[in-house]
């Protein structure tokens, strides 16, 4: 198939949806760290303040975590993930009670 010539290119543009992902490493003292996306298992850096303004104040390995990616293509605007077996925010509502003994 031939190349689009003229005025068309084509661009990939950073992803601007929330993206759920797992943090892989971070350095509390410097704030830097990875963050594994789920769909594709690409890794993002995080970007400078991605948790300035959440409930985070600080990220520990294995964490889920949801994501925008900035125009640097750096993971910012972190989130509370979701698991749907650890009652995380999108399934509060949809929880059972625990049964007393």
């Amino acid at each position: 198939m031939p190349r689009p010539t003229g005025r068309w290119h084509f661009v990939e543009t950073p992803r601007s949806n929330p993206v759920q992902g797992v943090i892989k490493s971070y350095d509390p003292a410097t704030s830097d760290g990875i963050v594994v996306s789920d769909t594709d298992l690409a890794e993002y850096d995080l970007a400078p303040g991605a948790i300035e303004g959440s409930v985070f104040r600080m990220l520990r390995q294995g964490q889920r975590v949801k994501f925008e990616l900035d125009s640097q293509g750096l993971a910012t605007s972190l989130s509370l993930g979701s698991e749907s077996d650890m009652g995380t925010p999108a399934f509060l509502a949809h929880a059972e009670p625990v049964p007393e003994t």
